[in-house]
C-alpha cells in the first residue's frame, strides 16, 4: 500500500455558536490542512496519484475559506466551523477527485487550528 500525503496552510476568522467558552467569541488561526491519499498500484510513470492535481482541488477548497468568516460561509450555515467540521467538509469535497484515479482513494483529511490542536475525518 501506497500512501501520499499533501500540506496547505489558510488563515480564517471563526467562533462557536452555543460554546460556553472563549471559543465563542470572534477569533483567527493560521489553519494547516493535510490530505492523505493510499492506492495499492501505481500508474505507468509511478506514482499513485499526481501530487499537482491534489494540490490544485485542495488549493481551490482552501481559496473559499482563506482569510473569510467561517461562520459567514454556506458550508457551515447549519454547522459550526470547527477543525473537525471542516476537516468532514474538505474530504467530501475531496472524495469524488481522488477516487476518480484508478486504485486511489482518501484515507483521510486533518485540519489543525495550531501546532498542537487538530482533527481528522476519515470514513
Amino acid at each position: 500500500m501506497f500512501e501520499l500525503d499533501i500540506t496547505r496552510d489558510f488563515s480564517a476568522a471563526h467562533s462557536l455558536r452555543g460554546y460556553n467558552g472563549d471559543c465563542s467569541a470572534l477569533h483567527g488561526h493560521n489553519w494547516t490542512v493535510q490530505v492523505f491519499v493510499v492506492s495499492r498500484e501505481l500508474d505507468k510513470v509511478g506514482i499513485a496519484m499526481d501530487f499537482k492535481l491534489l494540490k490544485k482541488e485542495l488549493n481551490e477548497v482552501l481559496a473559499e475559506f482563506d482569510h473569510k468568516y467561517l461562520n459567514d460561509l454556506p458550508a457551515f450555515a447549519g454547522r459550526n466551523p470547527t477543525s473537525e467540521n471542516i476537516a468532514m467538509y474538505i474530504y467530501q469535497r475531496l472524495k469524488p477527485v481522488v477516487t476518480s484515479v484508478p486504485g486511489a482513494s482518501l484515507s483521510r483529511v486533518r485540519v489543525c487550528e495550531s501546532p498542537t490542536s487538530g482533527a481528522s475525518y476519515s470514513e
